[in-house]
């Protein structure tokens, strides 16, 4: 009965799987982004004093300088250390290969921006908003802290390290404000399909990082 059904009303089962198809993923990044609205801000003296903030990698160029999306997050973390809401600097990003380095890039830019040493952490494997979250509480001892990224990205991320057991606020630094119309609108339609991912992760395969190693802890 039901093939005899399909059959007879094929012309409007495609646009209705395709109409169900295109209204599910929208669905579930509105849910991500509403569960994470209270967790999230725009300026830094809105946020709640933590011990450690995650600044969250974004591209290097190949004179090991930061992107200004990356210089951004940077810029925010170094903020928010003067105005005594965290303590501590956890840099994570990817260091896949010899010749690139975020999170080096990273530490230099805060140190040389008044940040001491002695109080940034750097994650070498974080290779995706998912693993840096996951080795901040296992590799890093991270229960709670401020996550540092772009407004486009910080749901995904809050969402990410709250159910991977941080309890995380966000600091969103600027994103159509600050950059060309067409690069934020590449990242934000590849934040729909990058939320997709996260959810899967999250709740169904939980995958382990590509490297976890023993753990560290932060000072």
């Amino acid at each position: 009965m039901l093939h005899q059904w399909l059959l007879q009303h094929r012309q409007l089962v495609f646009p209705l799987l395709l109409l169900s198809a295109t209204i599910s993923p929208l669905a579930l990044n509105f849910y991500v982004n509403a569960v994470t609205s209270d967790r999230r801000y725009t300026k830094p003296v809105e946020i709640p004093a933590q011990r450690v903030a995650i600044v969250f990698g974004a591209g290097v160029y190949p004179d090991g300088t930061p992107t200004p999306m990356l210089g951004d997050r940077v810029s925010a973390a170094v903020e928010l250390y003067k105005l005594g809401r965290v303590q501590k600097l956890l840099m994570t990003g990817d260091n896949s290969r010899e010749d690139y380095n975020e999170v080096l890039a990273m530490q230099s830019y805060a140190v040389e921006r008044g940040v001491p040493m002695q109080n940034i952490t750097l994650d070498y494997a974080g290779f995706s908003t998912y693993e840096s979250c996951y080795r901040a509480k296992d590799i890093f001892g991270v229960k709670q802290a401020v996550l540092i990224t772009q407004k486009f990205h910080l749901p995904r991320a809050v969402y990410t390290c709250n159910q991977l057991g941080i309890k995380a606020i966000g600091l969103g630094t600027p994103d159509w404000e600050s950059y060309a119309f067409a690069t934020v609108m590449y990242s934000t339609l590849r934040e729909q399909f990058s939320t997709l991912k996260a959810l899967w992760q999250v709740h169904i395969t939980h995958p382990q990082p590509i490297f976890l190693g023993s753990y560290e802890g932060i000072k």
